[in-house]
């Protein structure tokens, strides 16, 4: 008779021998730690699988973060690289407007000497002048820098339509006063010579001072244009800046992502660690189990061996599976 805990391991064929082999363990206990088990296993590859998601989920975010900041980063040097072109260019317009000012001064040099040269041929006219009686209400000196003087307030002043006539008027009188007191100096041989030589001075003095005009309007043009080139490069560094803040902003951003990224992808590893380490432990006990039952197989084909039954080749082979031929 066959315990209860034993059956049939199955139907034997005609001549073949028949092998009681352990019926599956009925324990509850041990069925309820299986359970527990798998359910374990289930909840581990269950966390596993959504940190995977979660690591892939910061991964993307991070490439993302890392191409905005490699924009910012370009737009950052596209407008360094303007703002120092621009500079460059404001320093060159700061040279040219050196330049044209240390013209004026030259200029204003030359124009200075000629009229002191001016103003000693005329205080020589103004000798001779009354040496030889020759008087009148105002000196020719005189009358030359009144001349000036009001030439100057026509082409510096803004003045009413009718202040500039009655302008106009005064210096044409000048003018012809001027002439009419010369014509009569000229009579005087050496007075002649001296107020050619001194119209030659005004006339230099007078090329000088157009030179002054033209490198101060140069120089203020190029002082001008280097002012807003300044301006547009200051324009210029200020959005630099803001696009290196917004870099640095998303070069953390990608920082803080890249670090979520290696927590969890350490996690994953530490979760396959337990995962392996269960699935292994399942497959000893089954390979245990698988042998145990193996052993009780070849423990019974001994003993009818011993008893004088014949050994068969599916004999030999659990036997040899079992580790005892």
């Amino acid at each position: 008779m066959y315990s209860t805990k034993e059956k049939r391991f199955a139907i034997p064929a005609k001549g073949s021998r028949v092998f009681l082999v352990p019926e599956r363990d009925q324990n509850p206990s041990r069925g309820l730690e299986q359970e527990d088990k798998r359910g374990m296993l289930a909840e581990l590859e269950d966390k596993r699988g959504k940190l995977r998601q979660e690591s892939l989920a910061f991964k993307d975010r991070r490439s993302q973060l890392n191409a905005e900041a490699s924009k910012w980063a370009a737009k950052r040097n596209e407008l360094n690289k303007a703002t120092k072109e621009l500079i460059d260019k404001a320093q060159e317009l700061k040279k040219l407007r050196d330049e044209n000012n240390k013209n004026v001064a030259e200029s204003k040099k030359e124009r200075d000497e000629f009229n002191e040269k001016t103003n000693l041929l005329y205080a020589r006219i103004d000798e001779i002048r009354k040496k030889y009686n020759l008087t009148g209400e105002r000196s020719i000196r005189d009358l030359r820098r009144e001349i000036d003087h009001l030439e100057f307030r026509q082409q510096t002043e803004v003045l009413s339509p009718d202040k500039e006539k009655q302008l106009v008027d005064k210096i044409a009188a000048l003018h012809s006063e001027f002439r009419s007191r010369k014509e009569q100096l000229e009579k005087n041989e050496e007075l002649r010579k001296l107020l050619d030589e001194a119209q030659a001075m005004r006339d230099q003095a007078s090329d000088y001072h157009d030179q002054v005009t033209k490198f101060a309007e140069l120089a203020q043009q190029y002082h001008d244009q280097m002012i807003a080139t300044f301006k547009e490069a200051d324009q210029t560094r200020a959005e630099a800046d803001a696009a290196h803040k917004e870099f640095v902003k998303a070069q953390e951003a990608a920082d803080e992502q890249h670090k979520e990224f290696i927590r969890t992808q350490r996690e994953v590893r530490d979760f396959e660690k337990v995962i392996v380490g269960l699935k292994k432990k399942n497959r000893d006990i089954k390979e245990d189990r698988a042998k145990e039952v193996a052993k009780r197989e070849a423990e019974e084909i001994l003993t009818h061996f011993r008893q004088g039954e014949k050994l068969n080749t599916s004999d030999l082979l659990r036997l040899q599976r079992a580790g005892l031929v």
